[in-house]
């Protein structure tokens, strides 16, 4: 820049982090002055210093969470620990989304180049967000207590709010959101409880499946990042819009502010009434509620318990909070025979050899915490498992999960979860199939990929789908001595996007050439502008098309249930 006279800006980057430097004549000598960004040709200084509602940004693909790692980052070297400086970042986060949701006054989430550089500017850019992040604890005070403060020092404040503060996260698309936030939270809040979560494909593809309605009440039993129901409340919000376009007469894009608020209420009041969520690490249940905000503007019924405990032993107020949001009376949690409370369970339950339980009283709950026997049972000679009244010594918490999660299912409510493939063939094992046979009806068993989980875990998994069966479809078939016959899904995912080193892989042609395909572009049009009525066309751009069979499974499995009849 000094070796070239008419270089006013410069920009530095290593694809991380960037630097931007403006050349000012001061005199007779060159300074140089930090700045936040280059402005837009046809803009001005104060567009990339104090940005307007009409010039945020929408995030793309891997750019936010590229974003959100940078300062994360910044705030990690700063002193605080890992697990501290991701909560700061998401305190801002809030604020970021608070300050855009607040249409008809000027964006007050800014960072000026001249504050970023100076002592008195940062406690400047320090007060302007505490001021937002009063406003943010009073608006989710489910997430953040009354004295919560931001912890992080002026200069560290500033800097991060300058990288934030281009981007509109309203605006951009739930998918990239929850992309980012998730492997943001998977890198800094994964225990040692067996918590592997689960690729946003995998869970893509089971709420597909399972498809919740959105007068059903959805539940995620182990529901760590809060994934699976963040992915379920999307797929209600779109079934809501979709309706509320035909009730308008006009597509969302063409909305006012008032009918955007509409849909928004509507949504809390779905967020409120119809989606649970439990886990025992307290980290993630906070992560979880601010998942649930952050992409679909309602944090739902998240609370901290152990799913496996025993009713009669939850903590009091997680029973009444719960009793009041069910609108059931708190008596009635009494113990496992007493939770049949949702519609829809879609979970990845924690799973491995590591994590046993061992504890009686939570085994006892469990036909599963039981020893059973393969043993001839009848006159003609036929085999099969039966119960013992002795329990086992430990039991892996997966398999205990399974019965929990249709403990709290009503009659008729469906299941998808993730399970180890050993429970589907192993031998030893018989006695769990025996008794999923018995009291649910297998919609579908969908094999994944050894890769699936990887890097991490190599564990060989599949989705059930499951539909608990009534009690009185129980009865019938144990007078009849005999389960009848019926289809069941089934389906091999080998492909699921990513190598074992989480490397994604793309489609290729028979040459072994990534296969790259145009993206899907309107024309530029301006009819003021135009002559002869040309459109003026945006240059071709092209994609590659990510190698992903688990986006192809619920097209065909809907298209099998319209061939067995089934409903839902």
């Amino acid at each position: 820049m000094s070796a070239c006279p008419n270089c006013e800006w410069g920009l530095w980057t290593n694809g991380r982090y960037k630097e931007v430097l403006r050349k000012v004549k001061v005199e007779n000598r060159y300074e140089f002055h930090e700045y936040n960004d280059i402005p837009a040709a046809d803009g001005s200084l104060d567009d990339i210093d104090r940005p307007k509602r009409n010039t945020l940004k929408s995030a793309y693909e891997d750019n936010l969470l590229m974003v959100f790692r940078t300062c994360h980052n910044h705030i990690y070297v700063t002193g605080l620990p890992k697990q501290d400086a991701f909560f700061e970042l998401l305190k801002l986060i809030f604020c970021k989304t608070l300050d855009e949701q607040n249409v008809g006054e000027p964006i007050e989430f800014y960072t000026r180049s001249g504050e970023r550089a100076n002592q008195d500017g940062q406690l400047t850019v320090q007060k302007r967000i505490s001021k937002i992040f009063d406003k943010v604890k009073l608006r989710f005070p489910q997430i953040f207590e009354s004295n919560d403060e931001i912890e992080l020092e002026p200069s560290c404040l500033a800097w991060v709010v300058s990288e934030l503060q281009p981007y509109c996260l309203l605006d951009t698309h739930v998918d990239v959101k929850g992309k980012a936030y998730e492997e943001l939270v998977g890198s800094n809040l994964r225990g040692d409880r067996g918590e592997f979560f689960t690729p946003r494909n995998i869970m893509d593809m089971a709420v597909k499946m399972i498809n919740p309605k959105r007068n059903e009440k959805v539940c995620d039993t182990s529901c760590g990042t809060g994934g699976f129901l963040v992915m379920a409340m999307n797929h209600v919000i779109e079934e809501l819009k979709s309706e509320a376009e035909s009730e308008f007469e006009k597509p969302e894009d063409k909305w006012s502010d008032h009918e955007k608020n509409i849909v928004r209420e509507k949504i809390k009041e779905i967020a409120a009434s119809n989606f649970y969520g439990f886990d025992i690490n307290p980290d993630l249940v906070k992560a979880t509620r601010m998942n649930m905000v952050m992409n679909n503007d309602g944090s739902g019924n998240i609370y901290k318990n152990d799913s496996l405990s025993t009713p009669h032993n939850w903590d009091q107020g997680f029973k009444q909070e719960l009793a009041d949001a069910l609108n059931i009376q708190v008596e009635s949690i009494k113990n496992a025979d007493s939770i049949e409370f949702f519609d829809v369970i879609v979970t990845n339950p924690p799973f491995g050899s590591k994590i046993p339980i061992k504890n009686g009283n939570i085994l006892e709950q469990f036909k599963l915490g039981y020893i059973w026997r393969n043993e001839q049972y009848n006159i003609s000679g036929q085999t099969g498992w039966t119960i013992s009244e002795k329990l086992q010594t430990s039991a892996p918490p997966e398999q205990l999960f399974i019965e929990r999660c249709l403990q709290f299912l009503k009659p008729g409510g469906r299941l998808a979860i993730v399970l180890p493939d050993s429970i589907l063939g192993n031998p030893g094992l018989g006695y769990i199939r025996h008794w999923l046979i018995e009291r649910t009806k297998i919609i579908a068993s969908v094999d994944l990929h050894v890769d699936t989980f990887q890097p991490g875990n190599g564990t060989q998994t599949s989705v059930l789908i499951l539909q608990k069966k009534t009690q009185e479809e129980i009865s019938h078939e144990r007078y009849e001595r005999r389960i009848a016959p019926y289809n069941i899904f089934m389906a091999m995912v080998e492909k699921v996007g990513h190598d074992k080193r989480g490397n994604t892989l793309f489609k290729r042609d028979k040459d072994g050439n990534e296969i790259w395909v145009p993206e899907e572009i309107d024309p530029l049009t301006d009819s003021e502008n135009l002559e002869d009525n040309v459109d003026t066309m945006q240059p071709e751009r092209k994609t590659r098309i990510i190698d992903d069979q688990s986006r192809e499974v619920p097209h065909l499995f809907n298209q099998w249930k319209k061939e067995e009849g089934i409903e839902w």
